[in-house]
C-alpha cells in the first residue's frame, strides 16, 4: 500500500518572500477556494488563525488530512506561562497566541503539546525564554508560528547534560514549524525524532547553536519532511543532520558561517543511514563541508550555489520527486540570500487581533479563473461584481495563470483583497503594456503616467497577496512615446501589498494618495520591486518593509537610474524603505536612492524619502541622491540610517545619516500612524 496520498487540495507555499517564493507567496491563511476542513464556526477567524501547511505536513496520511492546528477551537491569548501550558496541554483544539515574553521555570522546562494546537505569537512580541516544546507519540497536527524560542544555553557549547531545545519531538506527525527566530539553546534548536513524520518547517531563522537541526534516530525508515525557505546562521553541526528519512526535501535554504565570529561550521546538510534526500536551489555561504552523505545514504543536488565554502560537497543516490506528493514552486537561487534575510522569523502581519470590519462579517470570495473553473474569468469582472459601498472584506481569489488586462478597484468599494491562490506569487500574473504615451483606442489623446496603470487602486482598505502586478510595455521598440509604464497605482489609504511582486521598468509602482490634501498610506511587505527609473514613487506615505528592490538595466542594456522619487506634501511623511535589500544585475555605482519629485513645479512639496537598516548593494551610488527638474535634493528631506552593503557609507554632507534619537521618529509606525496593517 502506497505511504501518501496527496492532497485533494491546494498545497500552500510559504512564502515570500509564501516567500518573499522569487518570491515564494507569503499568502497566510486558507487559499481562497479550498474545501475547509473545519466547521463554519470559524469561518470569520483571521486568516493566521486558519492557516494550513505546505510540504509533506500537506500531505492526507495516518488519518489526518493535512496540517491545520487548533482552527477548529477557539482563540485564546495568554500572557503568562501558566495559561499557556493550560492551553497548549488540553485535549480540545485551541489557537493559542503568545501576546508577550514568557520565561520557562524551571529553566529548560518543555511544554507537552498536545494534538490539534495552534501556537502563534503575536506580532513580534511572542517570545519563549528559556525553553521551549515537546511533541510526544501520536501527537499530530500542531503549527508552532511566529515565536521567537530563545535562550535555554547553559554555559556549555557541546552540552552533553541539558537537553534543552527549541521545539522537540518523539514520534509526532503532521507538524509545522513556521516563522520563528530559534536560538541560543542549550542543545539543538529544532529535533525530529523517533519516527516523527509529515514535518514542514519553513521560514525560519535558526542562529547561535551548537546544533541546529537533528531528524532521525530510529532505526524505521519514515519520516518524510519538507525543509524550505530557512536561514541557518553561525551553527556549528546538524544544519540538519538527517539519519533514516524517508523522504528529506530541502529547498531555497541559506546556510551561512559568516567570518569573523566565534561560532564555526563542521558541516551543513548531511544525509546519514537509509536517508534520501531532494537537495534544491538553497545557498551555502562560508560552510566547511557544505553538502555530505553517509555511503549508504543519498543525495541528489539541483541549482545550488557554493560560495567560500570548503571540503566535501557531496551528491549520489536515488532520488524521489517531491511533486508526487505537493505542489512547490522554487525561488531562483541566486535571490535565495537577500529573500531569507527579509522574510525569515516573526512577521507583524501574523497573530494580531482583526479589525473590527473583519470581526463583524466573514470576508466574501469571488473566484477568478481564466479556465471557467471559477466565478469570473477575468479579475475586472470580479471587481465589478463587488457591490458599491460594501461593508466588509471581499476577497477575490485568483487561480494561477497570466490575465492580461486592466484592473480598477474604485474608491466606491472599499474593503477589496486580490489574491494568488497558486503556490507561488509568480503563479498569478496580472499584466498589460500601456506607457504614458500609448494612445487611447477612443482617440481622446495618450494615457499619461497614472493612467497607464496595469493595476489602479481608488478604495481604501485595498489588499493583494500572492501575486505578481506587471507592466511589460517594450520601450525598446517605442522610443517614440513617452515611456512611463506603471505596473500598479494606489491612491487610496490603507493599502497592503502583502507578498507580492511589482514589475515594471520606469515608473513601476505609483504611490499616490486621492488628493494632495489626504492621507494615503501604503504598507508593502515580504516582496518585491522591479524596476530602473524612478520606479518607487509619489506623494503617498509608503513603507517598503523587508522585502528586496532589485535594480533593472535600461532597455538598451545600460545602468543608470533612481530608486524613488518623492512628492510628498509638506508636513507628511513620504517614502521609508526598511530592513530590505536593494541589489539587482546592474553595474557598480550606477543608480542614485532618490531624486525629489515636485510634481509639477510644486515649490510648496516636501519630499522625503528615508533608507534605514537596509542591505545596499555595490549598484547604489557612494553620492545617492541627486536633484531633479531644477529642485535640489538639498532642500528636502532625503536620509540613510545604518545601512549595510557595499553601497553603504559614512555620513557626510552628500550623504545624510540620521542620528539614534532622529531615527526613533523615522520607525515604520511613525509611518503608520493608528493603522496596524493585518491580513484579513
Amino acid at each position: 500500500m502506497a505511504q501518501h496520498r496527496r492532497r485533494r487540495t491546494t498545497a500552500l507555499a510559504l512564502g515570500v518572500p509564501l516567500i518573499l517564493t522569487a518570491a515564494g507567496g507569503l499568502a497566510y491563511g486558507v487559499l481562497p477556494g479550498s474545501q475547509p476542513r473545519a466547521s463554519a464556526a470559524t469561518t470569520a477567524a483571521p486568516a493566521w488563525a486558519t492557516a494550513t501547511a505546505d510540504g509533506f505536513a500537506s500531505v492526507d496520511a495516518l488519518g489526518q488530512n493535512g496540517t491545520y492546528g487548533g482552527r477548529d477551537g477557539r482563540i485564546v491569548t495568554v500572557k503568562t506561562l501558566a495559561d499557556l501550558e493550560k492551553y497548549a496541554t488540553a485535549s480540545e483544539p485551541y489557537v493559542i497566541v503568545v501576546a508577550a515574553t514568557i520565561t520557562m521555570d524551571p529553566v529548560g522546562k518543555e511544554i507537552k503539546v498536545q494534538s490539534d494546537k495552534t501556537i502563534v505569537g503575536s506580532g513580534t512580541s511572542g517570545q519563549i525564554v528559556g525553553g521551549g516544546f515537546f511533541l510526544g507519540s501520536g501527537v499530530h497536527n500542531v503549527i508552532i508560528r511566529n515565536l521567537t524560542i530563545r535562550d535555554a544555553y547553559q554555559g556549555v557549547w557541546n552540552d552533553k547534560e541539558h537537553d534543552f531545545d527549541a521545539i522537540q519531538m518523539d514520534g509526532a506527525h503532521h507538524v509545522w514549524i513556521d516563522h520563528n527566530d530559534l536560538r541560543h539553546m542549550a542543545d539543538g534548536l529544532i529535533d525530529v525524532r523517533k519516527d516523527s513524520t509529515y514535518v514542514t518547517v519553513s521560514w525560519n531563522k535558526l542562529s547561535q547553536d551548537n546544533k541546529a537541526f537533528g531528524i532521525g534516530w530510529t532505526e524505521n525508515v519514515v519520516t518524510d519532511i519538507t525543509i524550505h525557505h530557512n536561514w541557518i546562521r553561525e551553527t556549528e553541526q546538524r544544519n540538519p543532520s538527517t539519519d533514516n528519512a524517508a523522504h528529506a526535501h530541502l529547498y531555497n535554504n541559506f546556510l551561512e558561517d559568516a567570518a569573523g565570529t566565534d561560532i564555526s561550521s563542521s558541516y551543513g546538510n548531511y544525509s546519514r543511514g537509509a536517508t534520501r534526500m531532494v537537495l534544491e536551489n538553497s545557498w551555502f555561504q562560508g560552510f566547511k563541508n557544505p553538502v555530505i552523505k553517509d555511503s549508504t545514504a543519498s543525495i541528489v543536488q539541483k541549482g545550488n550555489t557554493f560560495v567560500g565554502t570548503s571540503g566535501r560537497n557531496e551528491s549520489g543516490g536515488t532520488a524521489f520527486d517531491p511533486k508526487t506528493y505537493y505542489a512547490y514552486t522554487l525561488d531562483k537561487t541566486a535571490d535565495v540570500p537577500a529573500l531569507l534575510k527579509s522574510g525569515v522569523g516573526p512577521r507583524s502581519s501574523i497573530g494580531t487581533t482583526a479589525t473590527a470590519s473583519t470581526k463583524a462579517a466573514a470576508a466574501t470570495t469571488l473566484t477568478v479563473a481564466k479556465d471557467g473553473s471559477g466565478q469570473y474569468s477575468t479579475v475586472q469582472a470580479a471587481v465589478n461584481a463587488v457591490p458599491a459601498g460594501n461593508p466588509s472584506r471581499v476577497v477575490i481569489s485568483v487561480k494561477p495563470g497570466t490575465y492580461r488586462e486592466l484592473v480598477k478597484v474604485p474608491s466606491n468599494k472599499p474593503h477589496v483583497t486580490i489574491q494568488g491562490s497558486g503556490g507561488s506569487r509568480n503563479d498569478t500574473v496580472i499584466v498589460y503594456n500601456n506607457a504614458s504615451g500609448t494612445p487611447k483606442p477612443d482617440g481622446s489623446g495618450t494615457y499619461g503616467t497614472g493612467g497607464s496603470a496595469t493595476v489602479a487602486v481608488e478604495a481604501d482598505d485595498f489588499q493583494a497577496r500572492n501575486l505578481t502586478i506587471s507592466n511589460d510595455f517594450d520601450e525598446a521598440s517605442h522610443q517614440d512615446i513617452a515611456n512611463q509604464a506603471v505596473a500598479l497605482r494606489t491612491a487610496a489609504d490603507k493599502v497592503f501589498l502583502d507578498g507580492v511582486i511589482v514589475s515594471g521598468d520606469q515608473d513601476t509602482l505609483l504611490v499616490d494618495t486621492a488628493a494632495k490634501e489626504k492621507l494615503g498610506r501604503v504598507y508593502m511587505t515580504n516582496s518585491y520591486v522591479i524596476g530602473n527609473v524612478d520606479f518607487i514613487f509619489g506623494r503617498a506615505t509608503a513603507v517598503i518593509d523587508k522585502s528586496v528592490i532589485t535594480l533593472k538595466k535600461r532597455w538598451n542594456g545600460t545602468s543608470a537610474g533612481y530608486v524613488t522619487a518623492p512628492s510628498t506634501a509638506a508636513g507628511r511623511k513620504g517614502i521609508l524603505i526598511a530592513n530590505s535589500t536593494v541589489n539587482g544585475d546592474v553595474s557598480s555605482a550606477s543608480f542614485y536612492l532618490g531624486r525629489p519629485w515636485h510634481a509639477g513645479g510644486d515649490a510648496s512639496l516636501d519630499p522625503q524619502t528615508t533608507v534605514r537598516n537596509t542591505s545596499l548593494s555595490a549598484a547604489i551610488k557612494s553620492t545617492p541622491w541627486t536633484d531633479m527638474s531644477g529642485f535640489s535634493w538639498k532642500d528636502d528631506r532625503f536620509a540613510e540610517y545604518k545601512n549595510t552593503g557595499a553601497g553603504s557609507g559614512a555620513a557626510s554632507s552628500n550623504r545624510p545619516q540620521l542620528t539614534d534619537a532622529q531615527a526613533t521618529g523615522q520607525e515604520v509606525a511613525d509611518w503608520l500612524g493608528d493603522w496596524t496593517p493585518s491580513g484579513s
